[in-house]
């Protein structure tokens, strides 16, 4: 596929929209930035901005089903939620509302990507194309090379297989030798993920695991975050959640920590998430940062651009008023200044406590992927109905005008010997 080299042959669709930018990151105060001639990274709101849910309102009966109604939440989960949840009601309200403006650009996008390549349902969704035009800036030309070579690696990695063929054995001595997890959600409702990175021991780590296996690990960890935690969080918050809430505790973390095989598990890592899981950091929040780190962080965010880092909260030993403004002190552990200890599984890294993990919610989340992957297959068969009936009123539509221009042409020739008998 061949790209052109000039800068201003690239689509660049504009969302309209004029004010000064904002460091903020609260979904009722954000503003967009004003437009310049500069071509800068811009610093989106957060991505669920424009995913709340409609109004509570009773539905109503139609003979257009339920795509025109929008069912009331229940207060409790239970067998009502259960029912609602094998709904396609439900599907519209985890959906929640679209920001028109993204809407459009989306649309576009996906009608360009269809003319070039078949996208496969799954990742044909408003919300993913949304996180690969948000990581271009709203850049089509950009957006579609990256979301191009998504699908290619997804394909030649095997993403797909990797929940049913890829064991993870050696997870909890892993987790013994390296410290990480979700743990919880913060206060609006997303995952909450730890890493105690200063208690990594690569040396064991590299004894119980390999490379390989462990950035697998993680590829699968990234798939149940996108496929399984995010929609059971949007149905116990009963809003959409579609991002990570990250705290990264790097006491004890500095130079000498970075060797040559923890830069190339972590570089790996990073690649892969920038790469094919765009847009799903909120808020990393790095703590106990010491002077050792302080000087491997200055090198290290040369690298980074500023929405990146926009994301980030670097704070020393003093940081707990930081995260329980965010973060309920029941989702925090011990180590970091909370009140849970998960005494029952061993340690809150191994816990991986969350809405995820309760039956109700997960029974809900598998019906809706169970009706997508059967409206996927009724789409495709409705499709193809479509297609035959337009293919048959084609035909009906020539076959008539043979008939017109059959009876014309016999009309012409009794015309035509009426004249020779003059």
């Amino acid at each position: 596929m061949h790209h052109s080299k000039d800068a201003d042959s690239r689509i660049v669709i504009s969302r309209g929209g004029d004010g000064e930018e904002e460091e903020s990151f609260s979904s009722s105060t954000w503003q967009k930035p004003q437009k310049t001639t500069k071509r800068t990274k811009t610093i989106h709101p957060p991505i669920e901005c424009h995913w709340q849910l409609p109004p509570i309102k009773e539905p109503k009966r139609s003979s257009s089903g339920a795509f025109k109604s929008v069912l009331s939440y229940p207060l409790k989960l239970g067998e009502s939620l259960k029912k609602i949840g094998r709904t396609k009601s439900m599907q519209v309200v985890l959906e929640g509302t679209h920001d028109p403006k993204d809407e459009s650009v989306v649309q576009s996008f996906r009608e360009m990507l269809l003319l070039e390549v078949q996208v496969p349902p799954k990742h044909n969704d408003y919300h993913t194309l949304l996180r690969f035009l948000r990581m271009r800036d709203f850049d089509i030309a950009k957006a579609k090379e990256m979301f191009l070579n998504y699908l290619k690696w997804r394909e030649d990695y095997g993403v797909d297989k990797i929940p049913k063929e890829f064991m993870f054995e050696e997870h909890e001595r892993v987790k013994r030798c390296y410290p990480h997890g979700y743990h919880g959600v913060d206060r609006y409702g997303r995952p909450l993920y730890i890493e105690r990175i200063g208690l990594l021991d690569l040396n064991e780590l590299l004894k119980v695991t390999t490379v390989d296996r462990f950035v697998k690990h993680h590829v699968s960890e990234q798939e149940k975050t996108l496929n399984l935690r995010y929609p059971a969080c949007s149905i116990a918050a009963k809003k959409h959640v579609a991002s990570t809430t990250s705290i990264l505790d790097v006491q004890g973390v500095g130079l000498a920590n970075f060797s040559r095989p923890a830069r190339s598990i972590f570089m790996e890592i990073q690649k892969i998430d920038s790469n094919y899981y765009p847009e799903t950091l909120h808020r990393l929040f790095i703590v106990n940062a010491g002077s050792g780190f302080r000087m491997l962080w200055k090198a290290i965010k040369a690298f980074m651009d500023a929405r990146t880092l926009a994301k980030i909260h670097v704070s020393g030993y003093n940081y707990i008023n930081d995260l329980l403004e965010v973060i309920d002190i029941s989702n925090l552990p011990t180590f970091l200044g909370g009140n849970c200890t998960c005494s029952d599984h061993g340690g809150c890294l191994l816990s991986d406590k969350g809405p995820w993990n309760n039956p109700e919610i997960a029974e809900i989340v598998q019906a809706i992927s169970t009706n997508d992957e059967d409206n996927n297959g009724d789409e495709d068969g409705k499709m193809a109905s479509e297609a035959a009936i337009v293919r048959n009123m084609k035909i009906e539509a020539l076959e008539a005008i043979l008939e017109e221009t059959k009876s014309a042409l016999e009309g012409l020739a009794l015309h035509i010997q009426q004249l020779r008998t003059f």
